[in-house]
């Protein structure tokens, strides 16, 4: 939508700036366009930044946000889209018609690069994903602001009384229907981009709200940034690998159930993605 907007508006005022100026009555117009078209989609561009940094001030994070933004979160929905074809990424997805349909979930996938999230919003746009996301980000630019506007929660990792009450949250925000939670049970992005075992707490919000895991994995994501800076395309690979019911967990506790989460991500990743290191 963001892109459509981006190429269609500065074709519109080209057109109009060539017809009332005229040069449509002769070859002129051979330049005029081309010319017309590139200062106004640089215009158009200044002004969509413009409009986006605008909206980021008008937000207050001390502010806590009861409710997911409508307004907001089709920001997010936009720039996750535009996002995808700007950074030349061609993706390949599977399964994602397991999603579910009706009522929220805890989607759990494994973390390669900041891209992580702009993918999973952009392919799970109509399941109101918030991210469970480590406190540093809150002040990152744009996107610390927009996170909060979209009931995102951040998670003192060092510090497991504050940790618990983030989860706690994320149960509250699950059980009152306003969002579905999204998490990267790994806690941190490694090093050498494998999977490595997780930090099992956070099953904790599917445990106290019974609802379905989404199991998730990504593949290549680590290259997007690299690959799109010397405008070479990167094939990304999201695959939903199946749903887990909570009659499926009934029982288990929050370590086995993040074994058998895992063991389920490790097996569609395969071994060359998996780290040996317990």
């Amino acid at each position: 939508m963001l892109l459509g907007f981006l190429f269609t508006v500065p074709a519109v005022c080209a057109l109009l700036i060539c017809f009332f100026t005229g040069v449509f009555q002769s070859l002129a117009w051979l330049w005029a366009l081309p010319v017309s078209y590139l200062g106004s989609f640089l215009v158009t561009g200044v002004l969509v930044f413009l409009f986006v940094i605008i909206c980021e001030h008008a937000v207050d994070t001390d502010k806590p946000q009861e409710k997911d933004s409508k307004f907001y979160r089709f920001l997010v929905n936009c720039i996750a889209e535009a996002a995808i074809p700007i950074l030349s990424v061609k993706m390949h997805t599977k399964g994602l018609e397991k999603t579910p349909k009706e009522g929220r979930f805890l989607l759990v996938c494994n973390h390669l690069n900041e891209m992580d999230p702009v993918v999973l919003l952009r392919y799970f746009k109509d399941s109101q994903l918030a991210f469970i996301s480590k406190r540093e980000n809150q002040s990152m630019f744009v996107v610390g602001k927009y996170m909060h506007k979209i009931q995102c929660q951040l998670m003192n990792r060092e510090n497991d009384r504050e940790a618990l009450k983030t989860i706690l949250k994320c149960v509250e925000i699950i059980k009152e229907d306003k969002a579905s939670i999204a998490v990267f049970p790994e806690g941190y992005i490694k090093p050498d981009r494998k999977l490595h075992h997780f930090r099992s707490g956070v099953f904790k919000i599917a445990q106290r709200t019974k609802v379905p895991i989404v199991v998730c994995t990504l593949r290549n994501t680590q290259y997007v940034f690299h690959n799109g800076k010397r405008l070479k395309p990167t094939d990304v690979y999201l695959n939903l690998v199946d749903v887990i019911q909570p009659e499926a967990y009934a029982g288990m506790s929050t370590v086995d159930l993040g074994n058998m989460v895992y063991e389920m991500m490790a097996q569609d990743l395969g071994p060359e993605n998996v780290s040996n290191e317990e």
